[in-house]
């Protein structure tokens, strides 16, 4: 059974992609510790990042670089928060997020899904691809 990320990936639940490749894509969480909060998934499904081929896990973390960096240009916070957490879906992921104190760590503060606002996690998401080029499908321009 597909995990809710390969759905997602292969376009069965809607996402707001900020970056794609054929090795791995990167989209908001729903449950954000702040808004900007963005996953990076490789598209192959592997429930833990031990497990992974070292040149996709090389790649995950070249793309988490590039994308915290424009998280933290976008939303003015000094570091990119960097977090593997991994229990709530069987497929590896990082965490990226705008951080500026270690307190922007906890999970327990994080949103429910359904007390985001949609207004705010679209500009998000169009705030990082502006930095990244890429369009509302993760690609780049």
């Amino acid at each position: 059974m597909s995990s809710v990320f390969t759905k997602i990936i292969n376009g069965e639940l809607p996402a707001r992609f900020v970056y794609r490749d054929e090795t791995c894509v990167a989209f908001l969480s729903i449950e954000p510790l702040r808004y900007g909060h963005t996953l990076v998934v490789p598209v192959a499904e592997v429930d833990k990042w031990t497990e992974l081929e070292p040149e996709v896990w090389a790649h995950l973390n070249s793309i988490a670089q590039e994308i915290g960096g424009a998280i933290a240009t976008a939303f003015n916070t000094p570091r990119a928060g960097y977090v593997i957490a991994g229990f709530d879906v069987p497929h590896t992921h990082i965490h990226l997020f705008p951080a500026e104190k270690m307190d922007d760590y906890d999970f327990a503060k994080a949103f429910a899904a359904d007390a985001t606002d949609p207004a705010a996690m679209d500009e998000a998401a169009a705030r990082i691809r502006q930095h990244l080029g890429t369009d509302e499908d993760g690609r780049r321009s």
